[in-house]
């Protein structure tokens, strides 16, 4: 019997390097285009490239600390959960990254 993780798999999408800290590229992929965000930490995070509240880019966003800030309009989301912060409110698809050495890798659809 195949489970919803056996259609995942981790794929190689971008080298450490090719996102800034503080900063942010977009992936386009099957399911959609994804943010790529890096922290002051080096941490790297992958959302949608979607603000719940008018499609506003996050890789084009501000990063601080675990925060994208929208840049239309300022809405404040979690990098960790992809949850709106207050007094927003919304949820953003958040996808599982893995750093190997200077790599990037997502789970995403086979």
């Amino acid at each position: 019997m195949r489970t919803a993780t056996d259609d995942m798999i981790w794929r190689d999408v971008a080298g450490l390097a090719d996102i800034p800290p503080l900063g942010g590229r977009v992936l386009v992929t099957a399911t959609g285009e994804i943010a790529l965000l890096r922290n002051e930490d080096g941490e790297v995070f992958a959302l949608d490239n979607r603000c719940p509240h008018k499609g506003g880019p996050l890789a084009e966003g501000t990063v601080t600390g675990y925060t994208v800030h929208c840049p239309l309009h300022g809405w404040r989301i979690d990098l960790s959960s992809g949850q709106v912060r207050d007094p927003d409110c919304g949820l953003v698809r958040t996808w599982d990254v893995r750093i190997e050495g200077d790599r990037i890798l997502l789970r995403l659809p086979r």
